[in-house]
């Protein structure tokens, strides 16, 4: 027995553990921490007191059920952004399509419970799903493409955005605007395509709060997502067609196949942040209701480390940033835009911290 070899491999794998654990768990902390500490400097070189920023950022997000409701709803379609993103990244693919993804699947939500009027437990289900189809759909024609044609999936989807942006523009304002209304929206969906706000269901939340069931979807998407990446045979092929391609070719697995499922997959999940829009808020669908929720995921899936339950809490820390948005304008007079801005350097944080501890390790 070669004993220093042995003793090498040994401690290379515990280096290897240790870097691991750094960048899955503490880089990502380190980032928030280093975005927090740029804020005050920055607040305070504005003549503010960057204590009082600090405070109000708890009191916003955390000072009452009421706002942390608001915390949990501005995070749930990033949620289901993340973990789409996610799911292609782990394949190999880089969905960018999900903000137009979602468009899509939101309005064939709304289509469907526009013009269906069925009992509630067979409506909802059937909103959902044809919004998941709708949605896997758009994400299936770039990976067709990539799969068919070797073309790029960055640009197709971004390509495929803008072809859903302005189709979606021109059926809500040129087809199916409610009338008498100037807002470019559609009618209300039938009161049996709704999911109910949680405030019906629990007495801790006011009745004005916003979150609804489509959290608790998130939920089970984030453990879906676990459990189907971990443990499933599926979820072996993505990763292993993410991480060589060549081996899953070898073992008999057809790594166009898997891109095209990939992103029919990524596709379906993103379209389920325009499930919770109309179905669990507006009861409508919106022309340009989305706030950037597609693009927001790929800094999610990042801050994450594209696991399910990092996606799950970095979208929450999303949330409170977006909440918190509004509050410091009106208490400090810092700009919305500004803040929003600042939010990159969470994502600069990190790959400088990934950098650092790429290049001491030598790779």
């Amino acid at each position: 027995m070669n004993i220093p070899k042995l003793i090498a491999s040994v401690s290379q794998g515990r280096i290897s553990q240790s870097r691991k654990f750094f960048l899955n768990f503490i880089s990502p902390l380190l980032a928030i921490f280093g975005f927090f500490l740029s804020c005050g400097i920055v607040v305070h070189f504005r003549g503010q007191d960057a204590l009082e920023f600090y405070r109000i950022i708890l009191l916003s997000g955390f000072a009452s059920f009421d706002d942390f409701g608001y915390v949990l709803f501005n995070a749930t379609p990033l949620v289901f952004t993340g973990l789409a993103v996610a799911i292609g990244y782990k394949s190999g693919l880089f969905n960018i399509g999900c903000e137009g993804q979602l468009y899509i699947a939101a309005f064939a939500a709304a289509w469907i419970g526009m013009h269906l009027n069925l009992p509630a437990f067979l409506l909802v289900p059937l909103c959902i799903g044809s919004a998941m189809i709708a949605g896997a759909a758009w994400g299936a024609v770039p990976g067709f493409l990539k799969a068919r044609y070797g073309a790029h999936e960055v640009i197709n989807t971004i390509m495929m955005n803008f072809i859903a942006f302005a189709l979606m523009n021109y059926l809500v304002t040129a087809v199916y605007q409610e009338p008498g209304q100037m807002i470019p929206q559609t009618p209300q969906i039938h009161e049996t395509a709704r999911i109910p706000r949680l405030a019906s269901l629990t007495p801790i939340l006011p009745q004005s709060n916003p979150l609804n069931v489509s959290f608790l979807i998130a939920c089970g998407c984030v453990v879906f997502c676990y459990i189907f990446l971990t443990y499933t045979r599926w979820g072996y092929e993505l990763r292993l067609v993410g991480n060589a391609q060549d081996v899953a070719s070898y073992g008999g697995i057809n790594p166009r196949t898997v891109t095209v499922w990939v992103m029919g997959l990524s596709g379906a999940i993103a379209g389920l942040a325009g499930v919770a829009e109309v179905m669990g808020y507006r009861h409508r669908f919106l022309d340009s209701f989305s706030s950037g929720w597609g693009f927001t995921g790929i800094a999610v899936a990042l801050l994450g480390r594209n696991n399910p339950f990092g996606i799950l809490a970095a979208a929450v820390l999303f949330g409170l940033l977006n909440k918190v948005a509004l509050d410091i304008d009106i208490l400090l007079g810092i700009p919305r835009g500004l803040f929003f801005a600042g939010q990159g350097m969470l994502i600069i944080w990190l790959v400088c911290i990934e950098g650092i501890s790429r290049k001491k390790n030598g790779s």
